[in-house]
């Protein structure tokens, strides 16, 4: 079903290598505001390709990937390989260390329809031209999208960790997770690879719009192709897999923050919330997690002055209107985009996903 290949990376040349770090960049939809600022001053940042800026973003990152080429800045991988990428993190209510591990291949394009490459989430169309735009001009994936195959018996595993002990390179990202980089040039065992996963499905855990954006590519360069083989470049995506078996992955929260809502006041808001809601407030949002940490269909809100662990009443939950599957319907985010973006914040469901009202945050921690 999943068909992957080696492929030749472009990779910073070994004299850059040794400040990696600094030219590493986080994904399109994660940087803040500040932090793209910071990067955009390193004229070799990966983020020149990945979140270009100007009027004409998508053409400037053309032009850089271009003098980067011209200039050596990074030079092409002379072998087809398997990148192994292992991710070292903890997390700050849990000690433990973790590791998530996977490997960077390109994976053939899929149609949401064959069933073959799954997704969890719809796409914003204006995020997907974007990405369209950054392909159509500089024929490249500057991040890879994450996907999760399942494998029991961690066949690939010995392959990966013999592979990361002679790493390419290792930094530490803005969030503290050691990242080490590794290739496999072996034929013979890059094709155990392809063997393992011919018959996976994937799950498209994050990436969504990056791989909308090939999937629309794909379609626009066969429709300019009456030749078109199904080899060419643009029938694949780059995409780094982890096994859904692992212990590691975790899965955690995006913050939502809400701006623009015409007569906005806290007292008022949350006189709604009292109707369906349990309220207890809190002295330090930085306590919020402790709070609502493992506990179903709660949430923390957090306002200019005060915070607060809001829990929605079991006899409330009927009232969900939206025709979901009921696994869907029990899930926190369905309830907090029900209940609270829609009926408390009247932001209709529909709309949700193009909203200008929603912005999305990973760190709590900048709040």
């Amino acid at each position: 079903m999943a068909e992957i290949k080696p492929f030749r990376a472009w990779r910073y040349r070994p004299s850059l290598l040794e400040n990696i770090g600094e030219l590493t960049s986080p994904l399109f939809d994660v940087a803040s505001e500040k932090q793209r600022e910071a990067l955009y001053g390193n004229s070799f940042n990966s983020i020149h390709l990945s979140i270009p800026r100007g009027d004409q973003p998508a053409k400037n990152a053309a032009t850089t990937f271009a003098e980067w080429k011209r200039r050596k800045v990074i030079i092409r991988d002379e072998v087809p390989g398997i990148y192994v990428y292992y991710q070292y993190f903890s997390l700050p209510s849990d000690p433990k260390p973790y590791c998530r591990k996977g490997f960077i291949c390109k994976i053939r394009v899929y149609d949401w329809q064959e069933n073959i490459i799954l997704r969890h989430e719809n796409v914003m169309n204006g995020a997907v031209d974007g990405q369209l735009d950054l392909l159509a001009e500089t024929r490249l994936n500057a991040s890879p999208t994450h996907g999760l195959y399942t494998d029991a018996l961690f066949g690939l595993e010995p392959y990966m960790d013999a592979c990361i002990q002679r790493p390419i390179c290792k930094t530490e990202d803005y969030q503290g997770v050691i990242d080490v980089m590794g290739i496999i040039h072996d034929e013979t065992i890059i094709a155990k690879f392809v063997e393992r996963l011919k018959d996976e499905q994937i799950i498209l855990a994050d990436g969504h719009h990056r791989y909308a954006g090939s999937l629309a590519y794909m379609k626009q360069q066969m429709a300019d192709n009456p030749t078109h083989t199904g080899n060419e470049g643009y029938n694949y995506h780059l995409m780094w897999l982890t096994n859904t078996e692992a212990n590691d992955l975790r899965i955690l929260p995006t913050h939502r923050l809400i701006k623009g809502i015409p007569n906005f006041a806290e007292p008022a808001i949350m006189k709604k919330f009292e109707r369906k809601f349990i309220i207890k407030p809190v002295a330090d949002p930085g306590d919020l997690h402790e709070f609502i940490l493992g506990k179903p269909w709660t949430f923390g809100l957090i306002f200019e002055e005060n915070a607060y662990a809001v829990r929605l009443k079991p006899d409330a939950f009927p009232e969900l209107k939206w025709n979901f599957p009921e696994q869907i319907k029990q899930l926190d985010l369905t309830v907090a985009h029900y209940f609270i973006i829609e009926e408390i914040l009247g932001i209709p469901g529909k709309e949700q996903t193009r909203s200008d009202k929603i912005e999305y945050e990973r760190n709590f921690t900048k709040w």
